[in-house]
């Protein structure tokens, strides 16, 4: 490979290595570090999954890590990647709330600076070769760090052949005296942080397969079904100040505080389950399960207060960028300039976005329970079925409104219709003695 010819010339070779003290990562640290006799510094992102992180440090530097990083994230994850996200409106394919596509941004720009800072030479993922997530960190590290190399072990046709699966990484685990705990593989592979949960592979390959059943109860870690969510609904106050949630129930908090609120509310009521079929970047379709409370909560909230404050026509201009920019996010373009642009749209679009959104959380559903703003676009004496007391509308005015709007269909009409030849009329005629739609003859 191209990478490791240029690494095996470098004096000293470091690599960043995205790390999870997981079976997969334990093999990567001795793995690489034998394949390019590189110092391998492990490095491991909090972002809200809540796996334990403690004695991580240790367990690296066993494995043949020289030393790791593990910083908390989660501040910078909600206000700067999932909040602007949210003003965006951004769901991919109309289903998916996108919170493993935001998450992978984040980290490859610690690993980048890291890398920086340690005076690496690459970075290297466990991400396989044929997910979106190589392809996130990937676009990642060309936008800002284009001198670095990327190192994907799973796109190595070497490291395939030596580890075609678990029973040969476990063998060579104990082989190195690698300390790890490896246990059965379950029928479907994890991936939480702050955001969500998304539950993949296994059993879940089948789209036939009923997630929701039962007996799969015991798969779900953020939220309750909602068969069993409480019998009675909770109502939540939102506060908006320009497109941003700054509160809940009246107490001010952090969007970090907010995430985490609204996961447990959310949670709590069986907010967020979602189970679709997704077009990945690499082409082929992939089938997912995610838990969403927090995310769903907030965006549907957001849109309620949008609907109130914003400009008709700025709201739809928006709108149609949606399918774009939640595109961009999926597919790892967040450091690109088409999406930086897209954003400066959207944060302009929101100055105005600010008030307050009541939902109820109930078996499932969040449903609206009001909306008010001092901002708010809205003025019930002009819309109302009453007389207007302002007189700002005048109804004759439809009138002209509604023919000008009408006359290309009027021409159009005319034209099309002139061209069609007309339609000859079917006379049936049928005797007195017709049964059945046949003459009878008489005897």
């Amino acid at each position: 490979m191209a990478e490791k010819a240029r690494l095996k010339h470098a004096a000293a070779v470091k690599i960043v290595l995205a790390y999870s003290g997981g079976l997969d990562t334990s093999v990567l640290v001795s793995w690489l570090k034998e394949k390019y006799s590189a110092e391998i510094i492990a490095f491991c992102a909090d972002i809200g999954q809540e796996e334990e992180l403690k004695g991580l440090d240790k367990k690296a530097i066993q494995t043949g890590a020289s030393k790791i990083y593990i910083d908390n994230l989660q501040d910078e994850f909600a206000s700067d990647f999932i909040y602007p996200m949210v003003q965006a409106g951004a769901i991919y394919e109309g289903q998916y709330f996108l919170g493993t596509s935001i998450a992978r941004p984040l980290i490859a720009k610690r690993m980048v600076e890291i890398a920086r800072k340690e005076k690496a030479q690459a970075i290297a993922h466990g991400a396989t070769g044929k997910g979106n997530d190589q392809i996130r960190f990937e676009l990642t590290v060309a936008a800002l760090a284009p001198e670095l190399e990327v190192i994907a072990p799973w796109r190595d046709a070497e490291f395939r052949e030596t580890f075609p699966g678990r029973k040969e990484m476990i063998a060579y685990c104990a082989k190195k005296k690698i300390p790890v705990e490896a246990s059965a593989r379950k029928p479907y592979s994890m991936d939480r942080n702050l955001l969500h949960i998304s539950y993949e592979a296994g059993i879940l390959e089948d789209p036939w397969l009923d997630a929701s059943a039962p007996k799969f109860k015991d798969m779900y870690k953020l939220s309750v079904s909602p068969e069993d969510a409480p019998d009675k609904p909770e109502y939540v106050n939102l506060d908006f100040e320009q497109g941003r949630c700054v509160a809940l129930n009246g107490k001010k908090m952090s969007p970090l505080e907010v995430m985490r609120k609204l996961n447990r509310l959310g949670g709590k009521h069986g907010v967020g389950r979602v189970d679709l079929v997704e077009n990945r970047f690499v082409g082929m379709k992939s089938r997912g399960v995610y838990e969403t409370p927090g995310g769903s909560i907030l965006l549907f909230a957001h849109r309620q207060i949008e609907s109130l404050t914003m400009d008709r026509e700025v709201m739809h201009l928006r709108d149609s960028l949606i399918p774009k920019y939640a595109e961009l996010v999926y597919y790892g373009f967040w450091f690109a300039p088409e999406r930086e642009a897209l954003q400066a749209l959207v944060s302009d679009s929101q100055k105005h976005v600010t008030g307050r959104v009541r939902i109820k959380l109930y078996k499932g559903n969040i449903i609206t329970a009001g909306r008010q703003s001092p901002l708010s676009l809205y003025n019930p004496e002009i819309a109302t079925m009453e007389a207007d007391p302002t007189q700002a509308y005048n109804q004759d005015d439809a009138t002209g409104f509604i023919r000008l709007n009408g006359l290309r269909l009027k021409v159009a009409a005319q034209v099309h219709l002139a061209q069609k030849p007309a339609k000859k009329q079917r006379s049936v005629h049928k005797s007195k003695g017709t049964r059945k739609g046949k003459t009878q003859r008489k005897g």
